[in-house]
Order: structure tokens, then sequence, then C-alpha cells
């Protein structure tokens, strides 16, 4: 299946750059057009309705968001290549997006290019994106949506109702407030690096807590936690510290 495509991004020796990549080493993605700011994006995207857009953030005219905002609802994938500041890198992670930082890597290339060819059939994307563009609004320690990725697709759920996470092998399992778990295509280090630390702390190589859904602590060499759904959650000796320290400010 070929994958039609555009790239937008200022600098016309980035997108030389990119298309030659795309056509030597990602065959089945196609440029059908390119753009250098966002009016000429905006027109292009309406007007021949590409698959997928690489998409660069910075332009003149505006930035790739309110590009975005403007083609609301998305029907199309977005990769974001870019040399922006670390949020907007969490941003891209919490709402399951693809970035390539530049310059570009051959190998994120390909592998972006590959997810790519599923989310295709998934349509989604909107969904993904404006949980982008909502979390982006806030300050960095508002964000409120995370895309929660499993074998049927994708999850999104305010991160203040998840009460804890759980290693199962490749897999994690989501609990979440007034719900089922979620079983997630998603490592339980992922999650420890995305989520926010003043709240969500990783007692156990296996387990993080919401420090709000704590009801009792049992004391131990580690000791472990009571939740308030009642789950009973092991705390390591070498966490022990770092779960106390999240209950004195």
């Amino acid at each position: 299946m070929t994958i039609s495509s555009i790239i937008i991004d200022d600098e016309p020796g980035n997108i030389a750059t990119l298309h030659g990549l795309l056509k030597e080493y990602c065959p089945d993605v196609e440029v059908i057009a390119t753009a250098s700011n966002i009016t000429d994006g905006y027109r292009i995207i309406t007007q021949l309705k590409p698959q997928v857009v690489f998409l660069d953030i910075e332009m003149p005219q505006g930035n790739a968001f309110d590009l975005l905002d403007k083609l609301l609802p998305i029907s199309f994938e977005v990769i974001f290549v870019t040399a922006f500041n670390d949020y907007a890198i969490k941003a891209f992670k919490y709402a399951a997006l693809d970035y390539i930082l530049k310059p570009v890597n051959i190998r994120e290339l390909k592998d972006a290019t590959h997810r790519i060819a599923a989310r295709v059939k998934e349509k989604n994307t909107n969904a993904r994106i404006e949980s982008l563009l909502s979390n982006l609004k806030q300050d960095n320690a508002d964000v409120r949506n995370i895309g929660l990725p499993s074998s049927e697709g994708l999850y999104f759920e305010d991160i203040s109702n998840i009460m804890s996470i759980t290693a199962v092998g490749n897999y994690t399992n989501v609990f979440i407030r007034g719900k089922q778990k979620e079983v997630v295509t998603k490592s339980i280090k992922e999650f420890e690096e995305l989520l926010p630390a003043s709240i969500f702390c990783r007692v156990h190589h296996s387990h993080i807590i919401n420090i709000n859904f704590v009801k009792k602590y049992y004391k131990g060499r580690g000791g472990y936690v009571e939740m308030q759904d009642g789950s009973k959650i092991e705390i390591s000796a070498r966490k022990k510290d770092d779960f106390f320290a999240l209950f004195k400010h």
C-alpha cells in the first residue's frame, strides 16, 4: 500500500533532505506536494487530502498547532519533524503522536512510517490531535489527557483518574477510577518518564501509584499500601524514601 504524504517546512533544504530520505528508505511513502508556510500548507492539505503530513513546528504565519487547529477535525496522520522544546515532545508522547528530531535519523524515520502505516487504518488521529492541542493549552504541570494504546486502538484518559499501573511482561495494566483496568501496550518505564512525579511514584519495579488514591500505609522493610479500591501494592525498600518524600510538601 502506497501512503500519500505532504511535507511542510519553512526550510527548502529540510524539505529536500526529508524527501530524499523517504524516497530511498521509505518507498511506500509517496510525497505528493510540499509547502513552506502555514497558508500554503492549509491549501494543499485541503485540496489533496494526504494520508500523512510531515510537519515542522515553527514556520512563517504561525506554527504547526495553529494549522492543525484550523484543520479540525483531522483526517490524516501527522509526523512532527522538529527541533522543538522538551515540553512539546512530552505533549506528543501524551497524545501518542509520532515525532522525529532534527537532524532526521534514518532509523527513527523508518520506525515512524511503519507505525503510521498501521495507524492509517485505525482512523483515530483526530482524537490524538485534539488531545495534543488541549494539553498544549495547559501549563506544563497541568497536562490532563494521556493516550493509552491497546490492541484494540487508543483510549484517552484524564491522568488524575489513573490510580495505579502494574507491569505485566511487555504490557501494563492501568487501573482507572470507576472503570475496569486497561491493558496497555506501553512499558512501565515509559509511564514513569511521562507522568508527573509530583503525584505518581514508582514504588516497585512492577508498580506505579497515584498518591492521591493511597488509603493506608502498612509498615515493613519496604511496607505496602492499600489503595482506595482495596488493592494492596508492595513498596520496595529502596523506593520507600521516594514514596514518603511525596507526602512532605
